[in-house]
């Protein structure tokens, strides 16, 4: 299946949109072959402040109605504790706040931007998708990774070279629990590392250190800036490391 045949069998639908490479691409594609796509995003301790921006920036310049629902995922105790499988509870939640307010809107159909080269079907997060009959349409017509960031350039969408970004919360070892102090003390500082050039970065919490995961061409420029990222990150983290083991 092709996501053209897509769309004309699913002419109106909800899209869990995160503003990242893949979900602005199918909203793209859905408004691109005549449906009715309409974005929502879920604001949460989890999602730092730049996707939404880049998921408000996006469905302007695509002149789409972008919905933000704005979730207390703290007050999911089981998300709050952080098990192995907290990604399960944690997509459970969302997507029930989503056809929540999806069906009030009069949209039957949840989409996601899970694609082809999203394989591992047993993963926690994959789970709660499907339980809820959460559709794909990505992954369903084999669309990879880098043809979607292909596809996204020829479509001029600025989302086409942006990195892969997983939420905050997997920033903290499983079994610590998450709070808002932690998940700001994170955001906060891998803004000011982006805002001194790095880019593809984790700053990964070590006990009470920041555990910086650099990709490898960025190693040296870490080191060269020691003494400016010790003293940008030092108001979050007593602790400063950096991992050798790059992304």
């Amino acid at each position: 299946m092709e996501l053209k045949e897509f769309f004309e069998k699913y002419l109106r639908a909800a899209l869990g949109f995160s503003g990242g490479v893949d979900s602005a691409y199918l909203l793209y594609a859905g408004k691109n072959y005549g449906a009715d796509i309409r974005p929502y995003f879920i604001k949460t301790a989890f999602q730092p402040e730049f996707e939404l921006q880049d998921a408000i920036r996006l469905a302007k310049e695509l002149d789409v109605e972008l919905t933000v629902i704005r979730h207390d995922i703290l007050a999911e105790d089981r998300v709050a504790e952080n098990p192995a499988d907290r990604c399960y509870y944690c997509k459970s939640a969302l997507f029930h706040a989503l056809k929540k307010q999806a069906v009030e809107d009069g949209y039957n159909v949840l989409l996601d931007g899970t694609n082809a080269s999203d394989e591992a079907l047993d993963r926690p997060g994959m789970k709660a998708i499907r339980e809820l009959e959460v559709l794909s349409p990505l992954r369903e017509c084999g669309l990879t990774k880098g043809e979607i960031r292909r596809l996204s350039r020829e479509a001029g969408l600025f989302t086409w070279e942006k990195p892969s970004y997983a939420c905050l919360a997997t920033r903290v070892p499983a079994g610590n629990p998450l709070t808002e102090e932690i998940l700001t003390k994170i955001e906060k500082g891998e803004d000011a590392l982006t805002a001194m050039g790095f880019s593809d970065f984790r700053i990964r919490v070590f006990h009470d250190a920041a555990r910086l995961q650099l990709p490898e061409s960025q190693l040296k420029l870490a080191v060269q800036k020691r003494e400016e990222l010790l003293k940008i990150l030092k108001p979050y983290f007593p602790t400063v490391l950096l991992d050798l083991e790059t992304r």
